[in-house]
């Protein structure tokens, strides 16, 4: 079967690489990333996260990039609900703490002590949190597909280990007993919250070009939610 070329809409090395890790199980697929894909940086990929879902902001940007190479596009947008902060931050999980805690640390840094500052006080059972990705696959033709991916955990007092990146350090995954940052590359990504979008969006693209080629699917269905809509390309 021809590699399917998708084009991965992000900038961070982080994300792009662990995205490549999660779906490196579907040599089917052959990824993009914006450099490659030959998109050079505009002043306007800062304002393409204007909305207050998951679901918009990552459509917003699939649509964008994919609008300048007319290929296969996948977007996300991710970030961490804290149940105590009435799932805050959210969608402002990137740019949660203020500008001058970030001058003086490094984003990171500064949205974990950000954290740990709100929540100083709050008891364990309290604490409890959950990581969301919504990633969204624009096909050929303007078709939107959306899918999302959660993993459960709890804020820790703090933080453990040193992989990962963001707020890894301070979520445990309470069923292995260790936060996101003490688990290794794969462990995180086969619990993680965008491992499961990601192979959600992957396992779909491929059951669509099996249909489209008339061959039998051979992909089993994945347990996290998934919706579709049609859009004007």
């Amino acid at each position: 079967m021809k590699r399917i070329p998708l084009v991965v809409a992000t900038r961070s090395r982080d994300k792009l690489r662990e995205i490549q890790d999660i779906l490196a199980d579907f040599p089917q697929v052959r990824l993009l990333g914006l450099d490659e894909a030959g998109v050079p940086y505009s002043p306007a990929e800062e304002d393409l996260e204007p909305h207050e879902s998951f679901e918009e902001n990552a459509r917003s940007k699939a649509l964008y990039y994919f609008a300048k190479t007319g290929l296969p596009t996948v977007a996300d947008d991710s970030g961490l609900e804290v149940d105590a902060l009435d799932g805050g931050p959210g969608v402002r999980s990137k740019r949660f703490a203020p500008s001058e805690l970030s001058e003086a640390h490094g984003r990171d840094r500064a949205n974990n002590l950000h954290l740990l500052a709100l929540l100083a006080g709050v008891p364990r059972d309290r604490r409890g949190a959950r990581y969301v990705c919504v990633a969204a696959l624009v096909l050929p033709g303007g078709e939107v597909r959306v899918f999302r991916g959660e993993a459960p955990g709890r804020v820790l007092e703090n933080p453990r280990g040193s992989g990962g990146f963001g707020y890894d350090p301070l979520i445990l995954d309470e069923e292995s007993g260790r936060s996101f940052a003490e688990l290794s590359p794969r462990e995180k990504n086969e619990r993680s919250h965008r491992g499961r979008a990601f192979r959600a969006m992957a396992e779909d693209l491929l059951r669509s070009l099996e249909t489209a080629l008339g061959e039998p699917g051979s992909i089993p269905a994945s347990r996290t939610t998934q919706k579709e809509e049609k859009v004007e390309p």
